[in-house]
């Protein structure tokens, strides 16, 4: 069932609106759809506070709540949504609520805004998503680690500017990525803050006459806090969703340098991982192939979620004070964001364990050179000045053997390092997060 669209909330009955500016200023894609529960939570919320202050009547505030929670119940049983001609979720609501119980529910929108509406609408909807990319943050946290202490001293070249550098390991190159992402989901913590304010009875950005209680609305609806000035409100639209997508963004960075570096590595040329066939994909021409298609997507959508924080900076970009249209592009930009990085999080710690390391390419990628460094520390160890033996090693690089290779790993005992990778200090950090 949904709710047939009516003129729309602002119409006045003096004149008609051309068809062509409905068409344009909708969201085609409903982006609304995601906010109908939550919008219609904030509506219980305002009519529970609406009686608790006799703006309305306790008798009027029971009828709304109690129609509110019924419509609640049809949308999570899939017995209601609304129509695309509708200009937001907002209208539709009210619109069955006025079908259902008349004139009292009319009464809903005293003291409030659509742009007060939407804010808290995306404000709610977007703690839920980082609830759950957070938890997603930590799985993958989770399969790093483990992934960590599976090779924790399987040795590996590490490399800098793409060329063999020093001796490093599967262990130390996971657990890198694992701390990476124990910083992302700070971040992602401090969007949350940002996100847990309330801006209801914000109204259209200068508050209202009315004597409304805004900490009562924001202990009903679960927020940390009030945001306290309604034209900050408004000034935060775009500023919040950029910040959100920023450190989303970050997330996204850590998971696009594991994706190069798996593609790099599963490379033949390399031949230092590989993975199973279930998770490679083939080619249209070409019988051999088995290509990382998920990590070079992985890659792509790290793109087009720094685009998006972009945008919605942009779109804020040289804008008046106060409500302005341009904002409702950031509602998609931000839904987007969430959904890749969720969507990335997930396949990475599907994925991860099927990358398996080939043990006989990465010892025979042990090379000398990567042990010059060893060696010329063995020197200044012995009493040489530091320079004079980096001059020495560089001058005779066909010096330099390989060294017993898990012996060089595990003598390397200082936090962080190959032999005390600090994984218990890490998972600590993550019981933490």
């Amino acid at each position: 069932m949904s709710t047939p669209s009516p003129a729309p909330l602002w119409a006045k009955g003096s004149g008609q609106r051309h068809p062509a500016v409905h068409n344009y200023i909708i969201s085609k894609n409903m982006a609304d759809y995601e906010f109908i529960p939550h919008d219609i939570r904030g509506s219980i919320a305002h009519a529970t506070m609406l009686g608790d202050t006799g703006i309305i009547t306790s008798a009027e505030a029971q009828q709304l709540t109690t129609a509110l929670q019924k419509l609640l119940t049809l949308h999570a049983d899939g017995e209601w949504t609304i129509d695309l001609g509708f200009e937001d979720v907002h209208s539709a609501v009210e619109r069955w609520l006025t079908e259902q119980i008349g004139d009292v529910g009319k009464k809903l929108h005293t003291s409030r805004s659509r742009n007060d509406q939407v804010l808290v609408d995306m404000r709610m909807w977007t703690k839920e998503s980082l609830d759950t990319i957070i938890t997603a943050a930590q799985a993958t946290t989770e399969a790093l680690l483990t992934y960590a202490e599976q090779y924790h001293h399987l040795p590996m070249p590490g490399f800098t500017h793409t060329q063999p550098a020093m001796p490093s390991s599967v262990g130390q190159w996971a657990s890198s990525f694992a701390e990476c992402l124990l910083d992302d989901i700070a971040g992602l913590r401090h969007a949350y803050f940002l996100n847990d304010q309330n801006p209801l009875g914000s109204a259209a950005g200068f508050g209202t006459g009315f004597p409304i209680d805004r900490q009562r609305t924001t202990q009903l609806l679960g927020f940390d806090r009030v945001q306290v000035n309604p034209m900050a409100c408004q000034l935060s639209r775009g500023k919040i969703e950029a910040a959100t997508i920023h450190a989303l963004g970050q997330v996204m960075l850590t998971l696009s340098r594991l994706a190069n570096d798996i593609v790099w590595f599963m490379n033949p040329a390399h031949g230092l991982f590989q993975m199973s066939v279930e998770f490679t994909t083939g080619s249209s021409i070409m019988p051999q192939k088995r290509n990382p298609d998920i990590w070079e997507v992985m890659r792509g959508k790290t793109g087009v979620i720094l685009s998006l924080a972009q945008r919605c900076q942009m779109l804020g970009f040289n804008l008046p004070s106060g409500y302005n249209k341009d904002t409702k592009f950031t509602k998609r930009a931000l839904m987007e964001a969430c959904t890749i990085t969720l969507d990335s999080l997930q396949i990475t710690t599907l994925a991860l364990p099927e990358v398996t390391p080939n043990e006989a390419n990465l010892r025979a990628a042990m090379l000398p050179e990567l042990y010059a460094t060893d060696i010329a520390n063995q020197l200044v160890a012995e009493g040489m000045p530091f320079r004079d033996a980096y001059k020495k090693i560089g001058e005779d690089l066909g010096s330099v053997i390989v060294p017993d290779i898990d012996e060089n790993l595990k003598n390397k005992t200082h936090l962080g390092a190959t032999g005390n990778l600090g994984l218990d200090i890490l998972r600590q950090r993550l019981a933490e997060s």
